[in-house]
């Protein structure tokens, strides 16, 4: 694997193959155990603590970047933008540094459309932060958080997530492709991960013999669902088919070696699983700075 080039604050750019792929940190969330469902509160805070973290974890948020020759930068999610406090919002600066324009960018591939993934989307005053894109979401995930009737029959707690992803989206107008799988873009195939939403994706990106998946929010909190898989989070929809997407994830790309990265992954978020028992960890990949 190649070795990555020197980091930028927040921004870690990885060469695979002909591409490079950025890793942009758009900040943490400030979590609680009170997140996590399937598992006592003990046996998280005790995972939490055995990782060397905090027993209130930060849930750290990532959005990639993807260039190469011939080709229009290309985003994956966008960071919470507006609608996050001061811990968040750096994917801006992250580009920036990355010396790449908002106007560049001709494609957005959204994992799903929860806040803290899409609300980058636009800036503090509604309009588009990335005028030349095209959205593109699974289709199921359009259907659930975009639809009139979908709105009108959401608890009044879960409506303000629906109303922000379609703030965040109302800007493009009909620059928004629903897909379901498949080749989305060149080199760049999505994967349906349902579970946390009704269209979650992610994506796997491959240039010659190098392939990265980007999971998505397959793991929110490392030290504690690599270690209890059943571990799931408050924002799961359906938590069931969540925690077995998540099993059959975690088996897949520790069986064969899969090079992954994650929107929660703590950055910059590139590695491997392992299987450690019944359990599982993540192994950084190791980078060197370019000289």
């Amino acid at each position: 694997m190649s070795n990555a080039q020197n980091p930028l604050p927040g921004v870690l750019r990885w060469s695979l193959g002909d591409l490079t792929v950025t890793v942009m940190n758009d900040g943490y969330l400030q979590g609680s155990l009170d997140l996590v469902t399937g598992i006592d509160r003990a046996e998280a805070g005790a995972l939490q603590a055995a990782g060397f973290r905090a027993q209130d974890p930060r849930i750290t948020l990532n959005a990639f970047l993807i260039t190469g020759p011939g080709r229009k930068p290309l985003l994956i999610d966008s960071g919470m933008g507006h609608f996050g406090g001061p811990s968040l919002g750096g994917v801006p600066a992250a580009l920036a540094a990355a010396g790449v324009s908002p106007d560049s960018i001709e494609t957005v591939l959204l994992t799903h459309l929860h806040p803290d993934h899409a609300g980058g989307l636009i800036r503090d005053d509604g309009s588009a932060a990335y005028p030349n894109a095209e959205l593109v979401v699974h289709a199921d995930e359009a259907a659930h958080w975009l639809d009139d009737g979908a709105l009108s029959r959401a608890p009044d707690g879960a409506k303000p997530y629906f109303e922000m992803a379609r703030q965040a989206t109302a800007p493009y107008g009909g620059r928004l492709r629903t897909v379901t799988s498949g080749s989305v873009a060149a080199g760049i195939e999505a994967i349906p991960l349902p579970g946390h939403t009704p269209g979650h994706t992610g994506y796997r990106i491959t240039s010659g013999d190098a392939s990265l998946l980007m999971w998505a929010d397959i793991i929110h909190l490392p030290a504690i669902q690599f270690k209890q898989p059943e571990a799931g989070m408050v924002f799961d929809l359906d938590g069931d088919q969540a925690r077995a997407v998540r099993r059959r994830m975690l088996d897949a790309v520790s069986g064969d070696r899969t090079f992954v990265t994650g929107a929660h992954l703590e950055f910059p978020a590139l590695g491997y699983v392992a299987r450690d028992g019944a359990a599982y960890s993540f192994v950084p990949e190791l980078w060197v700075a370019a000289q």
